[in-house]
């Protein structure tokens, strides 16, 4: 079986390519789903996190006011490795598990991470694709899609790797910048390419 990571920038196309991935038959898995797993309602996570954040960042019905938190996280270079700390290991451990246990004769599986690169674990996968898309339009994705000033969508761009670092450490480039159809033809490309390999 041949293990992939998708990754790229914040606002750079990887849902919707996984999605597109998803589509062609590939067995993948999320690593932002995780990450809210690993923090859901009554989690030790949730609880490591208030731990080290206060209980202002839980809400009365028990789950994490993710708003408050990413206020913090990504105000402060501390906070966030702080928080990362308590959840990447365990969105890597699910990961690690979910491979071991995909079905004998699986050719290819795909794991969407964003910050694949910013944890050291792009060499956990033999091979890696990167979303890009030209910074004005993450910026202008990111604003529209979360509802942030450019300011805050400036700080979360700025907690990632540089794109261009992350596509020059691909080993696939899927260019986000056009119409669906283009994208669409590209993580088939991707796709083909990978199968051919596995």
């Amino acid at each position: 079986m041949l293990s992939a990571a998708l990754t790229g920038g914040i606002a750079t196309g990887k849902s919707y390519c996984l999605a597109r991935f998803r589509e062609l038959g590939v067995p993948a898995i999320d690593a932002d789903a995780l990450a809210r797993e690993a923090v859901g309602s009554g989690t030790p996570g949730l609880a490591a996190v208030a731990a080290r954040f206060g209980a202002a960042i839980i809400r009365p019905d028990g789950t994490l006011d993710r708003p408050a938190l990413a206020r913090i996280v990504f105000a402060d270079r501390t906070a966030r490795a702080d928080l990362e700390a308590i959840v990447h290991p365990e969105v890597y451990r699910r990961i690690r598990e979910w491979l071991a246990n995909l079905p004998a004769g699986t050719r290819l599986a795909l794991a969407d991470i964003p910050l694949l690169f910013e944890t050291g674990h792009n060499h956990d996968f033999e091979r890696v694709i990167v979303c890009v898309c030209e910074p004005a339009e993450q910026m202008r994705r990111l604003q529209t899609r979360d509802g942030l000033s450019e300011s805050d969508a400036a700080a979360r761009i700025s907690a990632q790797w540089p794109i261009d670092d992350k596509a020059a450490r691909g080993d696939y480039v899927i260019h986000t910048d056009g119409s669906y159809a283009d994208t669409d033809a590209q993580v088939r490309q991707v796709y083909e390419a990978l199968r051919a390999e596995s």
